[in-house]
């Protein structure tokens, strides 16, 4: 027997009215922080930064792709990593099918990462994607936007993440288990994967200068992340204490 409230149609119809109030205000207020980002100021961007594309050495204006707008994904896949985060791989699920749609309202979306190209490469082949995705290796591209963080930083507990200073670091005597869960993951110990952190950023390029627009980190991606926007909207909503997801390649079934 269920421990739940049970109800009638009615007393369903009546509860659900008043929660459709709460969500147009969300709506609302969604909107107008959609018009504020847009009105953030503008930040040039002078320094040359550098990718590996598959058509060969690009510059960030290059990956606009002729477009006006570019929107970036900050994939956790560090050079030392054996495969791409599982975190940001869920995430790619659900953006790859709307590179081709953003495409055509004058926005590319690239995925750009510090892993060498021929990883991003076999991987994108291995989970079946067909989004952009650029190496930023030798870069200061993703330090710059504090997706990447030095081993000084790590050290020193204080990373720069999410508009402030982090320490990532496992409580002491934790260290083994966060080591054996990065080893398992994407074949590194905890450090070198949390050196690398998940984000997003918008880019504009107008009158042949790139301008820095906007990005956001950890919580921020949050709607970006597809399932859990379904998981949200479901019976038991995101009913979970830990990492429950894997790969989609990983799942013993459908």
């Amino acid at each position: 027997m269920t421990n739940h409230k049970i109800g009638t149609r009615e007393e369903w119809l009546a509860a659900r009215l008043e929660l459709l109030e709460a969500e147009k205000a969300l709506t609302r207020q969604s909107d107008e922080l959609a018009r504020r980002r847009q009105e953030l100021p503008w930040v040039r961007i002078d320094k040359e930064y550098r990718f590996q594309t598959d058509e060969g050495t690009a510059s960030l204006a290059d990956l606009f792709r002729g477009r006006s707008q570019l929107l970036v994904y900050h994939f956790m896949f560090g050079p030392e990593y054996t495969a791409g985060c599982p975190n940001c791989s869920a995430i790619a699920d659900g953006f790859n099918g709307s590179v081709i749609h953003l495409a055509h309202h004058d926005v590319t979306l690239y995925a750009v990462s510090r892993a060498p190209l021929a990883k991003l490469q076999a991987y994108k082949q291995r989970m079946g994607w067909s989004f952009p995705w650029a190496s930023s290796f030798g870069s200061d591209f993703n330090h710059d936007f504090q997706v990447s963080h030095t081993k000084e930083e790590w050290q020193s507990g204080a990373v720069k993440y999410n508009f402030r200073e982090r320490d990532f670091r496992p409580p002491a005597g934790e260290e083994s288990s966060w080591n054996a869960w990065s080893e398992a993951t994407v074949g590194t110990d905890w450090e070198t994967y949390r050196r690398e952190g998940p984000g997003m950023s918008a880019f504009v390029l107008e009158e042949g200068v790139v301008y820095h627009i906007y990005s956001a980190y950890e919580r921020g991606i949050d709607a970006l992340w597809g399932m859990y926007q379904w998981l949200d909207r479901a019976p038991r909503g995101r009913n979970e204490t830990g990492v429950w997801w894997r790969r989609h390649d990983e799942y013993d079934s459908q």
